[in-house]
């Protein structure tokens, strides 16, 4: 499968801001004492101004829209918890969108987020996919399970072919899957939250969840319609949190190549102004489940659908 790669730090944004208080306050029952809480240890927090949205905000420059990758598939599948039954360690996500300018919430915005499976095959692609055991990087392809320390530095570039090489566009779907799809409206508050799982990871690409925010348009049955879509982006996975989720069922099976955080030429090694999310979870007991969270800032006037790029 195959991703254009293009880092988005080529696009000059400058207005774009994410907010950071607030981002890491979502806690899951039962996360409790001696969790692991991973964030963005290299945010740049440069040009940081107060948030007019209030509770000591800070908003930041954010360059962090990126390509929509090939598997997109038009928001249709309403719905919170989108594991379909899927095998993984049960993810939280909880997303809240703001104003880029204003930093205030921005609320009925439809929230799609879509990613592979714990072995790295994405719905709706399933003949495409090359994660998992027999598929490139599976056996017989002599790629082995992430192992040793988390690394700031790449070990190695990417592959220049495969997921995330260059001249990529959409596919069309091969398939009626549709699991570890879906897409909500923002509440209020800007906020939106979903049951899935961590994603695993497929040759190419490190770890990594799409997104699109849709503004304007209106819920009807056949999906949200009309408006446009003002973000493109992808959220990020601390390489520790990869590595803890890789001794653990299915992730564990998996012989498939892995491309670390930093080895990956769409992550823009920002932090969480590039989409590395703040995650919590027990060490011991990460399969029980981990919390995500991260804040979008938006232009909702403007228009990003991942092709701008």
């Amino acid at each position: 499968m195959t991703e254009t790669q293009e880092p988005a730090h080529k696009k000059d944004m400058s207005r774009r801001r994410v907010v950071l208080a607030g981002g890491a306050v979502i806690v899951a029952a039962g996360i409790g004492a001696g969790a692991v809480a991973s964030a963005s240890a290299d945010e740049d927090t440069t040009g940081a101004k107060k948030s007019g949205g209030g509770h000591g905000a800070a908003c930041y420059r954010l360059t962090s829209e990126t390509t929509e990758g090939p598997y997109y598939i038009d928001a249709d599948k309403f719905r919170k918890d989108i594991t379909e039954d899927k095998e993984g360690i049960p993810l939280t996500l909880g997303l809240k969108v703001i104003d880029s300018d204003t930093c205030r919430p921005v609320a009925h915005a439809a929230v799609d987020i879509w990613h592979c499976d714990a072995l790295g095959v994405y719905s709706g692609y399933e003949a495409m996919s090359s994660g998992g055991p027999g598929g490139p990087g599976g056996p017989g392809d002599g790629g082995t399970p992430p192992t040793g320390a988390p690394t700031d530095a790449p070990t190695g570039a990417p592959p220049s072919g495969g997921p995330g090489g260059p001249g990529d566009g959409h596919s069309e779907p091969t398939d009626d899957e549709r699991y570890l799809r879906g897409t909500q409206l923002t509440d209020k508050h800007g906020y939106v939250e979903f049951k899935t799982i961590f994603p695993g990871w497929y040759q190419g690409r490190c770890v990594h969840i799409h997104t699109k925010v849709h503004v304007g348009g209106k819920m009807t049955d056949a999906g949200y319609e009309g408006g446009h879509t003002c973000h493109t982006g992808q959220f990020f996975f601390a390489e520790s949190a990869v590595l803890d989720s890789a001794k653990i069922e299915p992730y564990a099976t998996s012989t498939t190549t892995r491309t670390t955080l930093t080895e990956d030429t769409i992550y823009d090694r920002s932090g969480v102004t590039g989409g590395l999310m703040t995650l919590s979870y027990r060490k011991r007991h990460m399969a029980r489940g981990v919390v995500g969270s991260i804040t979008m800032g938006v232009d909702p006037d403007e228009t990003h659908d991942g092709t701008d790029l």
